[in-house]
């Protein structure tokens, strides 16, 4: 015998169940034709003078009669859209339940499509970082096996019809967002346009800009899309945190840089995207390479090639590898990553999928030169450090005026004085010298400071004490000055 006799959600005819909220057989076809044709609230509804009033006062039983009332949907049709329970949202509209819970709330008026501009800024706030608990997933049992009034099995067609109307509105739901394809492309052209200024640019005002969008794409990803646009924002999102990772590491923050390469691989491996994984772990070498833990610049690069074992940014793992080896004085490393970075040179392959942004997010064969030649220069091998670093600095005279990146230029001439001066050959080294002594306080990121005074001690050898040139030099790179990181200067 039934275990209890209820009545049918909507005509209301008797019928025997196990469970609450289950139509008879007529109204279940109903219900499914209804959601085949997706129910939803006309937008002309959201002009209406009592709906913006019930909804600004968080009066949701009376928006949801209102709204029902001007749409001409069933109780049933907003119970599918709300993810709420007919039983509990028949209650609601009667005044004896009341919806208060932030996380319930924003389910109903994401279902519902209520627009951002009715929500109150709370609500605004809690509705745009509601996330999978958005989802209209019913809060009421799964579908039971309806039973006829004497007890035997109904058409197993009616169950099924229920089934599909849930899988599609359910499908349907994962298809919403907040995010269109022009706002992702606008993203993108942004992340690109700051990668590219990045290299010419003060940093003061790109931190600034970099900053409002990267908390542009976490709002988004606090909202609702498709799984594919999940991904682009995840990309998106570990790019920007790449880019302040470098732009931390400039500023001579290591521990801010550090947090935000965390945050970047994180994205990184949320996207499953192996070029900014690859970039991301270079990064961090580049980071481990100028702190007190410079072997763990190794095992950084040690990683990141296993993200990119061919292409631009193969290259620039070998080159950082090599420059990190011969800093600790590991000679042979640094030479068997220089002939790694010669062999996927020749390769000629693309750049990776990073190399799309442009600018620092590239490693063109200007930036190779320098590391090449600052390479040898940590090796004390002179000629070459000068070859190559004065290839360098020719490729970024001779270049457009957006991938002059002014930090690896102004490396590249400190490279050619420390041969110099290594060399015993003073002559053409203030020549080198003085464009970074006339960089712009804004220009002068902390690795030229560090490099400029490394220049000075050299000057300052026992066995350059009666050069007068030798000595004009240290004074002058003695008094240089890194960039000013005060935050009235970096928030202007």
């Amino acid at each position: 015998m039934p275990k209890h006799v209820r009545s049918c959600a909507d005509c209301g005819c008797r019928l025997s169940l196990y469970n609450n909220d289950v139509l008879c057989s007529t109204c279940a076809r109903e219900a499914h034709l209804r959601v085949l044709s997706g129910p939803q609230v006309p937008d002309v509804v959201w002009r209406d003078n009592e709906v913006q009033a019930a909804i600004a006062a968080c009066d949701f039983g009376r928006a949801s009669r209102l709204i029902r009332a001007r749409s001409g949907l069933r109780q049933g049709d907003m119970a599918t859209l709300t993810g709420l329970s007919q039983g509990f949202l028949s209650m609601l509209e009667s005044g004896a339940r009341r919806l208060t819970n932030l996380d319930r709330v924003a389910r109903f008026l994401q279902g519902i499509g209520a627009p951002d501009a009715l929500l109150p800024s709370p609500l605004r706030e809690h509705v745009a970082q509601s996330f999978l608990e958005t989802l209209p997933v019913p809060e009421s049992a799964p579908v039971s096996l309806p039973w006829t009034d004497d007890g035997r099995e109904s058409d197993l067609q009616d169950l099924a019809a229920q089934a599909a109307a849930q899988s599609l509105r359910f499908a349907e739901a994962t298809l919403r967002s907040n995010v269109t394809e022009a706002s992702l492309e606008g993203l993108a052209l942004k992340i690109a346009t700051i990668a590219t200024d990045y290299v010419h640019t003060p940093l003061h005002p790109l931190f600034t800009d970099l900053l409002s969008t990267r908390d542009h794409i976490f709002s988004l990803l606090g909202g609702r899309q498709p799984p594919r646009q999940t991904r682009d924002l995840y990309l998106l999102a570990g790019t920007s945190c790449l880019l302040l990772a470098h732009a931390s590491q400039n500023l001579g923050d290591r521990d801010a840089a550090m947090a935000q390469i965390q945050t970047s691989w994180t994205f990184a491996e949320q996207a499953d995207h192996n070029d900014l994984k690859a970039w991301t772990k270079g990064t961090a070498a580049l980071i481990a390479e100028w702190s007190p833990q410079q072997r763990m610049a190794l095992e950084y690069t040690r990683q990141a090639a296993e993200f990119s074992p061919v292409g631009e940014t193969r290259i620039r793992m070998a080159a950082i590898e090599a420059r990190a080896a011969a800093r600790i004085g590991d000679r042979d490393r640094a030479l068997s990553a220089l002939h790694a970075l010669q062999e996927a040179r020749e390769q000629q392959t693309p750049a990776g999928d990073l190399g799309q942004f442009g600018g620092i997010l590239t490693f063109p064969n200007a930036k190779q030169e320098y590391y090449i030649g600052g390479t040898y220069a940590l090796l004390g091998e002179n000629a070459l450090a000068e070859q190559h670093a004065t290839e360098a600095i020719a490729i970024y005279e001779n270049g457009p005026k957006e991938a002059r990146s002014y930090g690896d230029e102004a490396l590249a001439h400190l490279d050619v004085v420390t041969a110099r001066i290594a060399g015993g050959e003073l002559e053409g080294a203030d020549e080198h010298l003085q464009p970074i002594l006339e960089l712009p306080q804004d220009l002068r990121i902390r690795q030229i400071d560090h490099a400029v005074h490394r220049v000075a001690t050299l000057l300052e050898a026992p066995r350059l004490a009666r050069s007068r040139t030798a000595r004009q030099l240290a004074d002058a790179a003695r008094s240089y000055q890194s960039i000013d990181t005060t935050p009235k200067a970096a928030l202007k």
